[in-house]
């Protein structure tokens, strides 16, 4: 009797796939349950204050980024509650593993469910639960839905290794399976869930985050229901569609920002990618003519792929030292420098109003993005890519584990792209888009009476300027931390230094070839599938 009560309980775990529509974990654990238990964990790795971070939130996520988790919650609660059922928002004290296996065995789980993942951490928690719940008789389904492919499998085919240009991924990706299309009406009861203190979705100031009255909240709501709108507003616009570029777009539009803002809908999985995948295509099949990969919106979400297959089969992905994929550069160490980057206190009002923008929304325009993890690293700073991807883990609403250390390689230069000697100007680049200084006067209010011919090197402004716009240069703003045009020479310099001594190590190799070499023969793929995005660099070189 206790044998077939525990095969009519199933338990879908919610990680990422915050949604309803196209998940296959949530379809299967519905299918044949007596009973379901929809559960999230709230891991306090993410989640516990930290009283010694630089801005309001946990040591890994600012309020931001908590804000639009505990949204997507919410509003995940309310979907599974129209389907006559619940979310189970459990607590872990320490493991989430631990919470989760806890629950399989108190409440006799005969099935477990849950979307499988590819980041170091998530690997190892769902080793111990599947070890625990296979040990335990219990059936476990772990489909892969947080990505168009699976990215075991595109490193299987490309013979045990990951492709390392994004076209020998596309040649080898092919196209992307269906999404789950149907929709349900009801879900199977929530089982009894015994003596468990089931939570309500907390509020940001219940988790104990100190005073956030004076933070901003963000114009970005998190969860499905928004998620869905806003692809849907998108999507209508077919001209856009068709025509979208991605190394283009205005970095300054910030009212209605120049991108869908979707990727931290897909980030937390409140979108199924292979739902807007499927969407678009719905879209391209009703023209003629439309962009292609890279730069068209499924290109990005091919982007999205080939980075979590990089990933995926690079040992130490996140980190210079012991990753054989990414150059070794003496960066420089200068905390000062950092927390001046970090804060926005640089004295470069385009790269300022950018990180202040991203402390108080969590989210960015790619190009603005770019705009200031050159200016850290190979642009004017010289400081490790590696802190300047902590501070956008944390801060960032859709920081994604792949994609972020993806794109600081590249952006760095360590990685995938090698063109180093094209640096943005933290002056002339933003101006081109915003030459009024719009996005500046909003992000940073000390400079809202700066005249335009000043607005973004306030410090050539005569004495007399700034003190009629009430801004005093090194005192209500501060003075340049770096010459751009010095510094942006010496990083060059530094820059095809390491890269020859980099090219030195491999050559002084034995016996076969190095990571350099592997890397070196590979540059002509690099270059090609690269090539529409260098070109549309071009305009932000120095000056």
């Amino acid at each position: 009797m206790e044998a077939a009560t525990a095969a009519t309980a199933a338990m879908v775990w919610f990680r990422k796939g915050l949604r309803v529509h196209d998940n296959p974990a949530l379809d299967a654990a519905r299918r044949g349950a007596g009973r379901l238990y929809p559960v999230f964990v709230l891991d306090p790795r993410y989640l516990r204050p930290d009283p010694a971070a630089a801005s309001p939130g946990s040591a890994r996520a600012g309020v931001a980024r908590v804000r639009f988790l505990l949204e997507s919650l919410g509003d995940l609660d309310a979907r599974l509650r129209r389907l006559g059922s619940r979310l189970l928002l459990l607590r872990a004290r320490d493991d989430v593993a631990g919470a989760v296996c806890a629950a399989l065995k108190d409440w006799n789980i005969g099935k477990l469910c849950f979307e499988s993942d590819t980041e170091p951490y998530a690997l190892a928690r769902d080793k111990k639960v599947t070890d625990f719940a296979m040990a335990s008789g219990i059936e476990v389904f772990t489909p892969v839905s947080h990505t168009l492919f699976d990215p075991a499998e595109i490193i299987s085919k490309n013979g045990g290794r990951p492709p390392l240009t994004y076209q020998s991924f596309i040649a080898i990706a092919g196209e992307p399976p269906e999404p789950v299309l149907e929709e349900y009406s009801e879900l199977p009861p929530v089982g009894d869930t015994g003596e468990y203190e089931l939570l309500p979705v907390p509020t940001v100031e219940e988790l104990g985050y100190g005073d956030i009255s004076q933070e901003e909240i963000p114009p970005f709501r998190g969860g499905e229901t928004e998620a869905l709108r806003r692809m849907k507003e998108s999507l209508q616009d077919k001209e856009w569609v068709v025509k979208f570029e991605k190394p283009k777009g205005d970095p300054s539009a910030f009212l209605k920002p120049a991108t869908t803002v979707l990727s931290p809908y897909l980030k937390f999985g409140c979108l199924s990618s292979r739902y807007f995948y499927h969407c678009i295509q719905d879209v391209y099949r009703s023209v003629r003519n439309y962009t292609k990969p890279p730069v068209s919106l499924t290109g990005q979400l091919l982007w999205r792929d080939f980075f979590y297959t990089v990933s995926f089969g690079t040992p130490n992905f996140d980190q210079m030292k012991g990753n054989k994929i990414c150059k070794q550069i003496p960066w420089s160490e200068n905390e000062e420098l950092f927390v001046a980057w970090r804060d926005g206190r640089t004295g470069y009002p385009w790269i300022d109003a950018i990180m202040i923008q991203l402390r108080k929304w969590g989210w960015m325009h790619h190009l603005a993005r770019h705009s200031v993890a050159c200016f850290l690293t190979r642009g004017d700073l010289f400081i490790h890519w590696e802190k300047g991807r902590d501070v956008f883990e944390r801060l960032l609403i859709d920081s994604d584990w792949a994609i972020n250390n993806g794109n600081w390689l590249w952006l760095s230069c360590s990685s995938f792209f090698c063109q180093y000697h094209r640096i943005y100007s933290p002056v002339t680049f933003g101006k081109k888009y915003d030459p009024n200084g719009n996005y500046i006067r909003h992000f940073i209010p000390v400079l809202k009476d700066m005249p335009r011919e000043y607005i973004y090197e306030p410090w050539t402004a005569p004495l007399s300027i700034q003190k009629k716009a009430k801004c005093i240069i090194g005192k209500d703003y501060p003075k340049p931390v770096v010459d751009h045009e010095t510094a942006s020479k010496e990083c060059r310099k530094r820059m095809g230094e390491a890269y020859a001594l980099n090219r030195l190590d491999s050559n002084s190799s034995k016996g076969k070839p190095s990571n350099l070499s592997r890397r070196k023969m590979s540059h002509g793929d690099q270059d090609a599938s690269n090539s529409s995005i260098a070109k549309l660099l071009k305009t932000s070189r120095s000056e």
